[in-house]
């Protein structure tokens, strides 16, 4: 019996041990293994396989029962997730239904998951933008939250590597507040979205209308080919998985490249309870894992762990790793694990008419969305009585209008008689929300779920600094569109929660002090060396930009520092 437990151990040790199989989960496993380490990658959900597990991928709307839309009883039980834009007939599979993994609102938060083999990578809108040291530099020049231990010289060459492997499509803009990256041909703006972007650069000082950075492969290069994947077809249905691999995701690239190597042990339905420390050897020694079929508690041991469950379950994972030596969470001294969460304010649009143009109109779908306009917003300087700034979306399109006019043969004649209306453009709001010690997230004390993992609770909400940036968006971008001649200009705001953005960031922030911060500047848990932490859950401050790409280069670069530590002996 001796000997069948070491073998037994001996099968559950690896050299690392990696939380998540999505965005950041699945580059650590590409890094680790394309260096030969043993590597194992744990997902709470189902496994999804490129291609084979994408059911409605090719389905034409004539062959969804409902035409793509969910039945009312469907949409009732899940009104949480149901808010999302991309939860459909065609997509509802990818998404956490509200009861099955319930937690604690005590304020509002509309918590959207993915729970299976490549997460949300599945699902994410893939635009794609670096940061600059405009945002790296923000917390110690406004005073909030704590200074970043990085600047941006410390993540481009990272930046630059995972753009060339994931494949990132965008123009070479010279914009010091939105670096340029290693880009593949951008999807062009058509014809509106162009006349807009002179008119701002001709008329506006530090403001730009770009192509958006997205992570299509317009032009794809070999180092794509040999993941398998091919050009994006701009099928603009993306959330269903793409057959092509013309979109990144875990599934079409990292994940199917790191099990490629051999290296890799891939285990879905895996519910991370904790993370074993062992207060003798002062590191951590490996995971216990609740299977989520059988409920059976395995550990599973390695040198290095990385934790990337996604922002907020990988708080979950720290705080309810606790041992005599992290009574409060694995390696919160500080007392600010599951504090200063934050995220993006999506919460205004705005939406307009142009009658110039009338000669021409759009062909195909473009999988970039059409524009961004970075943030010009408290850029170079404070100007405004809000602090930080705003991105925006922008896109124009056309389409063709019926009369509904009539009975019979006469309502027929006028639905099929089509012709082109005016150009519509609208724009949404990107707004960076300030981490503050009031928006966090804890466990409840009492209430778990079915594997015995305690429920989070959240305590999320916006301030007074979100509703001047909003104020301000409706009138700064109400004065670019009247000075460009759209007419009709409507501005709208809403009552979503926070959530909705999909973009929630921090709890376990970056910081150079031990004393106010959980990770140094490698990502690197302050008082465990041997834990990494690359997901949102990391990030001192939110900026306004898309998160992905960060998180994608953060990871890169901790597996690469922690690997060369694992040789020096150092952890």
């Amino acid at each position: 019996m001796a000997n069948l437990n070491i073998d037994s151990v001996k099968d559950r040790t690896f050299d690392a041990i990696v939380i998540g199989s999505g965005m950041s989960g699945g580059w650590a496993a590409k890094e680790f293994t394309d260096k030969g380490l043993k590597t194992l990658i744990l997902e709470r959900g189902r496994d999804v396989k490129h291609i084979k597990d994408y059911p409605t991928t090719n389905m034409y709307p004539w062959e969804f029962e409902h035409r793509g839309q969910l039945p009312m009883a469907i949409q009732e039980a899940n009104p949480i997730v149901n808010r999302c834009y991309a939860f459909g007939e065609s997509a509802a599979h990818f998404f956490v239904k509200d009861a099955e993994h319930p937690y604690i609102q005590d304020k509002p938060f509309d918590w959207i998951r993915g729970y299976q083999v490549g997460g949300k990578s599945l699902l994410w809108a893939r635009q794609t933008q670096r940061w600059s040291d405009f945002d790296f530099e923000g917390p110690a020049r406004d005073g909030f939250a704590v200074d970043w231990p990085i600047r941006y010289k410390d993540i481009a060459p990272w930046y630059s590597y995972v753009e060339k492997f994931a494949g990132i499509s965008g123009n070479r803009d010279g914009i010091a507040e939105l670096p340029d990256g290693e880009f593949l041909p951008a999807f062009p703006l058509n014809t509106v979205e162009e006349y807009f972007s002179k008119h701002v650069k001709s008329n506006y000082k530090n403001r730009y209308v770009i192509s958006a950075r997205c992570a299509h492969l317009s032009t794809p290069n070999q180092i794509h080919l040999d993941q398998g994947r091919v050009q994006c077809q701009r099928r603009t249905i993306c959330e269903r998985g793409c057959p092509f691999g013309g979109y990144f995701s875990a599934n079409a690239s990292t994940i199917p490249w790191a099990l490629k190597s051999g290296h890799a042990t891939l285990r879905p339905f895996s519910v991370v309870e904790s993370i074993i420390y062992d207060d003798k050897l002062g590191k951590a020694t490996g995971v216990r894992v609740i299977d989520t079929n059988t409920k059976e508690a395995i550990e599973y041991h390695a040198k290095v762990i990385f934790v990337n469950a996604a922002a907020l379950n990988t708080n979950l994972i720290l705080l309810n790793s606790k041992s005599h030596r992290f009574p409060n969470g694995l390696g919160n001294d500080s007392g600010v694990l599951g504090k200063y969460v934050a995220f993006h304010n999506y919460s205004a649009h705005i939406g307009a008419q142009y009658d110039g143009a009338k000669e021409w109109t759009t062909d195909g779908r473009n999988p970039a969305g059409g524009g961004y306009i970075p943030r010009f917003r408290n850029v170079y300087k404070q100007e405004t009585d809000f602090l930080r700034g705003y991105a925006s979306g922008f896109s124009a399109y056309r389409y063709p209008e019926r009369s509904w006019d009539g009975v019979g043969s006469s309502l027929k004649n006028n639905l099929a008689n089509k012709e082109l209306g005016p150009w519509h453009v609208g724009s949404h709001m990107m707004g960076e929300t300030i981490p503050k010690e009031t928006n966090f997230v804890s466990l409840d004390d009492k209430q778990k779920d079915a594997w015995g993992v305690p429920l989070l609770k959240m305590n999320v909400d916006y301030d007074d600094n979100d509703e001047k940036m909003k104020k301000d968006y409706i009138e700064q971008l109400t004065e670019m569109f009247t000075s460009a001649g759209f007419t009709n200009i409507q501005a709208s705001t809403d009552q979503r929660a926070p959530g909705l953005d999909i973009h929630e960031m921090g709890g376990a922030r970056m910081g150079n002090d031990p004393k106010t911060s959980i990770l140094n500047k490698w990502n690197q848990v302050h008082s465990v060396k041997n834990v990494f932490v690359t997901d949102g859950a990391s990030m001192t401050s939110t900026s306004c930009q898309n998160p992905s790409l960060t998180y994608m280069a953060f990871t890169a670069r901790a597996a690469d520092y922690a690997m060369s530590e694992m040789k020096k002996g150092n952890l």
